[in-house]
Protein backbone atom coordinates (compact mmCIF):
# COMPACT_ATOMS: atom_id res chain seq x y z
CA UNK A 1 0.00 0.00 0.00
CA UNK A 2 1.41 3.39 -1.07
CA UNK A 3 0.53 6.59 0.77
CA UNK A 4 0.03 9.46 -1.70
CA UNK A 5 -0.69 13.10 -0.94
CA UNK A 6 -3.91 14.19 -2.62
CA UNK A 7 -4.48 17.91 -3.20
CA UNK A 8 -8.12 18.21 -4.38
CA UNK A 9 -7.61 21.85 -5.37
CA UNK A 10 -10.49 24.27 -5.90
CA UNK A 11 -12.94 25.16 -8.67
CA UNK A 12 -13.63 21.86 -10.44
CA UNK A 13 -10.72 20.25 -8.60
CA UNK A 14 -12.71 18.41 -5.90
CA UNK A 15 -15.18 17.03 -8.49
CA UNK A 16 -12.55 15.58 -10.78
CA UNK A 17 -10.51 14.37 -7.77
CA UNK A 18 -13.52 12.38 -6.56
CA UNK A 19 -13.96 10.92 -10.04
CA UNK A 20 -10.33 9.88 -10.37
CA UNK A 21 -9.95 8.43 -6.87
CA UNK A 22 -13.15 6.43 -7.45
CA UNK A 23 -11.76 5.00 -10.70
CA UNK A 24 -8.43 4.12 -9.07
CA UNK A 25 -10.20 2.40 -6.18
CA UNK A 26 -12.42 0.34 -8.50
CA UNK A 27 -9.37 -0.62 -10.57
CA UNK A 28 -7.62 -2.00 -7.51
CA UNK A 29 -4.91 0.64 -6.99
CA UNK A 30 -3.05 0.07 -3.72
CA UNK A 31 -3.15 3.66 -2.52
CA UNK A 32 -3.96 5.34 0.77
CA UNK A 33 -4.73 9.04 0.30
CA UNK A 34 -3.33 11.76 2.56
CA UNK A 35 -5.74 14.58 1.68
CA UNK A 36 -4.30 18.11 1.91
CA UNK A 37 -6.26 21.21 0.86
CA UNK A 38 -4.57 24.17 -0.84
CA UNK A 39 -5.49 27.15 -3.01
CA UNK A 40 -7.80 30.14 -2.91
CA UNK A 41 -10.27 28.63 -0.44
CA UNK A 42 -7.47 27.76 1.98
CA UNK A 43 -6.05 31.28 1.70
CA UNK A 44 -9.21 32.69 3.27
CA UNK A 45 -9.08 30.23 6.18
CA UNK A 46 -5.35 29.92 6.85
CA UNK A 47 -3.86 33.06 5.29
CA UNK A 48 -1.68 31.02 2.93
CA UNK A 49 -2.69 29.22 -0.28
CA UNK A 50 0.10 26.69 0.23
CA UNK A 51 0.32 25.90 3.97
CA UNK A 52 3.44 24.24 5.36
CA UNK A 53 1.41 21.09 6.16
CA UNK A 54 0.99 20.50 2.39
CA UNK A 55 4.73 20.72 1.78
CA UNK A 56 5.45 18.47 4.77
CA UNK A 57 2.97 15.86 3.52
CA UNK A 58 4.58 15.71 0.09
CA UNK A 59 8.09 15.56 1.59
CA UNK A 60 6.98 12.64 3.75
CA UNK A 61 5.07 10.68 1.11
CA UNK A 62 7.34 11.56 -1.86
CA UNK A 63 4.41 11.34 -4.30
CA UNK A 64 1.39 13.63 -4.79
CA UNK A 65 -1.62 13.86 -7.10
CA UNK A 66 -2.76 17.43 -7.47
CA UNK A 67 -5.96 18.79 -9.01
CA UNK A 68 -6.08 22.38 -10.35
CA UNK A 69 -5.47 25.14 -7.80
CA UNK A 70 -6.53 28.75 -8.40
CA UNK A 71 -3.61 31.15 -8.11
CA UNK A 72 -4.66 33.97 -5.76
CA UNK A 73 -3.80 37.56 -6.56
CA UNK A 74 -1.83 39.83 -4.24
CA UNK A 75 -0.42 37.25 -1.81
CA UNK A 76 3.19 37.22 -2.96
CA UNK A 77 2.74 33.94 -4.84
CA UNK A 78 3.31 34.11 -8.57
CA UNK A 79 1.75 30.66 -8.60
CA UNK A 80 1.08 27.87 -6.11
CA UNK A 81 2.43 25.52 -8.78
CA UNK A 82 5.66 27.48 -9.12
CA UNK A 83 6.01 27.60 -5.33
CA UNK A 84 5.66 23.81 -5.12
CA UNK A 85 8.25 23.27 -7.83
CA UNK A 86 10.78 25.60 -6.24
CA UNK A 87 10.26 24.47 -2.65
CA UNK A 88 10.51 20.75 -3.51
CA UNK A 89 13.09 21.24 -6.31
CA UNK A 90 10.86 19.49 -8.84
CA UNK A 91 13.23 20.30 -11.65
CA UNK A 92 11.66 18.26 -14.46
CA UNK A 93 8.26 18.98 -16.00
CA UNK A 94 7.10 15.92 -17.92
CA UNK A 95 4.35 16.31 -20.52
CA UNK A 96 3.54 13.25 -22.68
CA UNK A 97 1.34 14.21 -25.65
CA UNK A 98 -0.19 11.29 -27.54
CA UNK A 99 -3.30 10.95 -29.71
CA UNK A 100 -6.28 9.15 -28.19
CA UNK A 101 -8.52 7.23 -30.58
CA UNK A 102 -11.92 8.88 -30.78
CA UNK A 103 -10.71 12.46 -30.30
CA UNK A 104 -10.69 14.14 -33.69
CA UNK A 105 -7.63 16.28 -34.39
CA UNK A 106 -5.70 17.45 -37.44
CA UNK A 107 -3.15 14.68 -36.81
CA UNK A 108 -3.46 11.06 -35.73
CA UNK A 109 0.21 10.21 -35.36
CA UNK A 110 1.38 12.39 -32.44
CA UNK A 111 3.43 10.67 -29.73
CA UNK A 112 5.74 13.28 -28.24
CA UNK A 113 7.21 13.59 -24.75
CA UNK A 114 8.18 17.07 -23.61
CA UNK A 115 10.81 17.40 -20.89
CA UNK A 116 10.88 20.98 -19.64
CA UNK A 117 13.41 22.44 -17.21
CA UNK A 118 11.36 23.68 -14.27
CA UNK A 119 13.48 25.89 -12.01
CA UNK A 120 15.25 28.69 -13.90
CA UNK A 121 15.31 30.63 -17.20
CA UNK A 122 13.00 33.69 -17.27
CA UNK A 123 10.71 31.81 -14.86
CA UNK A 124 13.21 32.53 -12.08
CA UNK A 125 11.46 35.91 -11.96
CA UNK A 126 14.64 37.98 -11.73
CA UNK A 127 13.35 41.38 -12.86
CA UNK A 128 14.45 44.95 -12.23
CA UNK A 129 12.83 48.31 -12.93
CA UNK A 130 15.47 50.39 -14.69
CA UNK A 131 13.32 53.52 -15.00
CA UNK A 132 9.66 54.39 -15.64
CA UNK A 133 9.92 53.19 -19.22
CA UNK A 134 12.29 50.22 -18.92
CA UNK A 135 12.22 46.84 -17.20
CA UNK A 136 15.02 44.28 -17.28
CA UNK A 137 14.43 40.54 -17.02
CA UNK A 138 17.32 38.11 -16.54
CA UNK A 139 17.39 34.76 -18.37
CA UNK A 140 19.14 32.48 -15.90
CA UNK A 141 20.70 29.31 -17.33
CA UNK A 142 23.10 27.19 -15.27
CA UNK A 143 25.27 24.20 -16.08
CA UNK A 144 23.84 22.21 -13.16
CA UNK A 145 20.18 22.65 -14.14
CA UNK A 146 20.83 22.14 -17.86
CA UNK A 147 22.85 18.97 -17.32
CA UNK A 148 20.34 17.33 -15.00
CA UNK A 149 17.30 18.08 -17.19
CA UNK A 150 19.00 16.66 -20.29
CA UNK A 151 20.10 13.60 -18.30
CA UNK A 152 16.47 13.19 -17.14
CA UNK A 153 15.33 13.27 -20.79
CA UNK A 154 17.84 10.63 -21.87
CA UNK A 155 17.08 8.39 -18.87
CA UNK A 156 13.36 8.66 -19.67
CA UNK A 157 14.08 7.73 -23.30
CA UNK A 158 16.05 4.65 -22.25
CA UNK A 159 13.47 3.50 -19.70
CA UNK A 160 10.52 3.97 -22.06
CA UNK A 161 12.01 2.62 -25.28
CA UNK A 162 12.30 5.99 -27.01
CA UNK A 163 14.77 6.43 -29.84
CA UNK A 164 15.55 10.15 -30.15
CA UNK A 165 16.13 13.12 -27.86
CA UNK A 166 16.05 16.58 -29.44
CA UNK A 167 17.46 19.60 -27.59
CA UNK A 168 15.52 22.80 -28.32
CA UNK A 169 17.04 26.27 -28.09
CA UNK A 170 17.49 29.68 -29.66
CA UNK A 171 21.26 29.48 -29.49
CA UNK A 172 21.73 31.37 -32.74
CA UNK A 173 20.57 34.52 -30.89
CA UNK A 174 21.01 33.71 -27.17
CA UNK A 175 24.56 32.52 -27.76
CA UNK A 176 25.69 32.44 -24.13
CA UNK A 177 22.56 31.27 -22.26
CA UNK A 178 21.10 28.84 -24.78
CA UNK A 179 24.63 28.12 -25.90
CA UNK A 180 25.40 26.78 -22.42
CA UNK A 181 22.22 24.67 -22.51
CA UNK A 182 23.31 23.08 -25.80
CA UNK A 183 26.87 22.58 -24.56
CA UNK A 184 25.50 20.60 -21.61
CA UNK A 185 23.15 18.63 -23.85
CA UNK A 186 25.99 17.59 -26.14
CA UNK A 187 28.10 16.43 -23.21
CA UNK A 188 25.28 14.37 -21.72
CA UNK A 189 24.38 12.85 -25.11
CA UNK A 190 27.85 11.28 -25.34
CA UNK A 191 26.90 8.94 -22.49
CA UNK A 192 23.87 7.56 -24.37
CA UNK A 193 25.20 6.17 -27.67
CA UNK A 194 22.05 4.09 -28.31
CA UNK A 195 19.79 7.18 -28.27
CA UNK A 196 19.95 9.46 -31.29
CA UNK A 197 20.67 13.08 -30.34
CA UNK A 198 19.39 16.02 -32.39
CA UNK A 199 19.15 19.82 -32.06
CA UNK A 200 16.59 22.30 -33.38
CA UNK A 201 15.81 26.00 -32.99
CA UNK A 202 12.55 26.64 -31.17
CA UNK A 203 10.92 28.70 -33.94
CA UNK A 204 11.70 26.03 -36.54
CA UNK A 205 10.37 23.39 -34.12
CA UNK A 206 7.02 25.20 -33.79
CA UNK A 207 6.63 25.34 -37.55
CA UNK A 208 7.49 21.67 -37.99
CA UNK A 209 5.21 20.57 -35.13
CA UNK A 210 2.16 21.93 -36.93
CA UNK A 211 3.25 20.31 -40.22
CA UNK A 212 4.88 16.99 -39.32
CA UNK A 213 4.61 16.24 -35.58
CA UNK A 214 5.34 12.55 -36.16
CA UNK A 215 9.00 13.50 -36.72
CA UNK A 216 9.53 14.19 -33.01
CA UNK A 217 10.02 11.83 -30.09
CA UNK A 218 11.47 13.29 -26.84
CA UNK A 219 12.01 17.06 -26.70
CA UNK A 220 14.13 18.66 -23.95
CA UNK A 221 13.81 22.42 -23.49
CA UNK A 222 14.65 25.31 -21.16
CA UNK A 223 11.74 26.55 -19.05
CA UNK A 224 10.09 29.24 -21.20
CA UNK A 225 10.29 27.38 -24.50
CA UNK A 226 9.03 24.26 -22.74
CA UNK A 227 5.99 26.09 -21.39
CA UNK A 228 4.99 27.33 -24.84
CA UNK A 229 5.78 24.15 -26.79
CA UNK A 230 3.99 21.87 -24.32
CA UNK A 231 0.73 23.78 -24.79
CA UNK A 232 1.23 23.72 -28.56
CA UNK A 233 1.59 19.94 -28.42
CA UNK A 234 -1.50 19.67 -26.21
CA UNK A 235 -3.37 21.41 -29.03
CA UNK A 236 -2.16 18.77 -31.48
CA UNK A 237 -3.88 15.99 -29.51
CA UNK A 238 -7.15 17.77 -28.65
CA UNK A 239 -6.46 20.46 -26.05
CA UNK A 240 -5.73 20.96 -22.37
CA UNK A 241 -8.70 18.81 -21.33
CA UNK A 242 -6.65 15.71 -22.08
CA UNK A 243 -3.19 17.09 -21.28
CA UNK A 244 -1.43 15.35 -18.42
CA UNK A 245 1.61 16.57 -16.54
CA UNK A 246 4.12 15.74 -13.84
CA UNK A 247 6.74 17.70 -11.89
CA UNK A 248 9.56 15.42 -10.83
CA UNK A 249 12.59 15.90 -8.59
CA UNK A 250 15.35 13.63 -7.33
CA UNK A 251 13.06 11.60 -5.05
CA UNK A 252 9.73 13.46 -5.14
CA UNK A 253 7.02 13.81 -7.79
CA UNK A 254 3.77 15.77 -8.13
CA UNK A 255 1.36 14.64 -10.85
CA UNK A 256 -1.24 17.11 -12.12
CA UNK A 257 -3.35 18.08 -15.15
CA UNK A 258 -2.26 21.06 -17.18
CA UNK A 259 -5.62 22.85 -17.29
CA UNK A 260 -6.94 25.38 -14.77
CA UNK A 261 -9.61 25.24 -12.08
CA UNK A 262 -12.51 26.44 -14.31
CA UNK A 263 -14.50 28.14 -11.53
CA UNK A 264 -17.24 29.04 -14.03
CA UNK A 265 -18.44 25.40 -14.10
CA UNK A 266 -17.66 24.56 -10.47
CA UNK A 267 -20.24 22.26 -8.89
CA UNK A 268 -22.20 21.74 -12.12
CA UNK A 269 -21.18 18.10 -12.74
CA UNK A 270 -19.80 19.09 -16.17
CA UNK A 271 -16.04 18.84 -15.65
CA UNK A 272 -13.88 16.45 -17.66
CA UNK A 273 -11.56 14.43 -15.37
CA UNK A 274 -9.50 12.92 -18.22
CA UNK A 275 -6.35 15.02 -17.77
CA UNK A 276 -6.21 14.30 -14.04
CA UNK A 277 -6.88 10.62 -14.73
CA UNK A 278 -4.05 10.48 -17.28
CA UNK A 279 -1.79 12.14 -14.69
CA UNK A 280 -2.87 9.51 -12.16
CA UNK A 281 -2.06 6.75 -14.67
CA UNK A 282 1.44 8.21 -15.06
CA UNK A 283 1.69 8.34 -11.25
CA UNK A 284 0.74 4.66 -10.97
CA UNK A 285 3.53 3.77 -13.38
CA UNK A 286 5.93 5.92 -11.34
CA UNK A 287 5.11 3.95 -8.16
CA UNK A 288 5.36 0.63 -10.04
CA UNK A 289 1.65 -0.22 -10.12
CA UNK A 290 1.86 -0.89 -13.86
CA UNK A 291 -0.92 -3.45 -14.17
CA UNK A 292 -3.49 -1.13 -12.60
CA UNK A 293 -2.22 1.78 -14.73
CA UNK A 294 -2.62 -0.20 -17.96
CA UNK A 295 -6.05 -1.47 -16.89
CA UNK A 296 -7.30 2.10 -16.38
CA UNK A 297 -5.62 3.28 -19.57
CA UNK A 298 -7.43 0.61 -21.61
CA UNK A 299 -10.78 1.46 -20.00
CA UNK A 300 -10.30 5.17 -20.67
CA UNK A 301 -9.30 4.58 -24.29
CA UNK A 302 -12.29 2.27 -24.80
CA UNK A 303 -14.67 4.88 -23.35
CA UNK A 304 -13.35 7.64 -25.57
CA UNK A 305 -13.06 5.56 -28.76
CA UNK A 306 -16.65 4.29 -28.39
CA UNK A 307 -17.76 7.91 -28.05
CA UNK A 308 -21.18 7.21 -26.55
CA UNK A 309 -20.63 8.62 -23.04
CA UNK A 310 -18.39 11.68 -23.16
CA UNK A 311 -18.36 15.07 -21.44
CA UNK A 312 -19.28 18.15 -23.46
CA UNK A 313 -15.71 19.26 -24.19
CA UNK A 314 -15.05 15.83 -25.73
CA UNK A 315 -18.10 16.14 -27.99
CA UNK A 316 -20.71 14.40 -25.84
CA UNK A 317 -23.38 15.40 -23.35
CA UNK A 318 -22.55 13.23 -20.32
CA UNK A 319 -22.03 14.57 -16.83
CA UNK A 320 -18.81 14.06 -14.89
CA UNK A 321 -20.49 11.27 -12.92
CA UNK A 322 -21.85 9.48 -16.02
CA UNK A 323 -18.46 9.64 -17.76
CA UNK A 324 -16.74 8.31 -14.63
CA UNK A 325 -19.24 5.45 -14.32
CA UNK A 326 -18.67 4.52 -17.99
CA UNK A 327 -14.90 4.28 -17.45
CA UNK A 328 -15.48 2.13 -14.36
CA UNK A 329 -17.85 -0.11 -16.37
CA UNK A 330 -15.11 -0.56 -18.98
CA UNK A 331 -12.53 -1.65 -16.41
Amino acid sequence: MQTVTLIPGDGIGPEISDAVTDILKKAGAQIEWDIQTAGADVLEKEGNPLPERVINSIKKNKVALKAPVTTPIGTGFRSVNVALRKTLDLYANLRPCKNIDGIKTHFNNVDIVIVRENTEDLYAGIEKQIDNDTVEGIKLITRKASTRIVKFAFDYAVKNGRKTVTAVSKANICKLSDGLFLECAREVAKNYPKIEYKEILVDNLCMQLVQNPEKFDVLVLPNLYGDIVSDLCAGLIGGLGIAQGANIGTDTAVFEPVHGSAPDIKGQNKANPTALLLSAIEMLKYIDQYEVALKIEKALNKTISEGTVLTADLGGSASTKQYTEEIIKNL
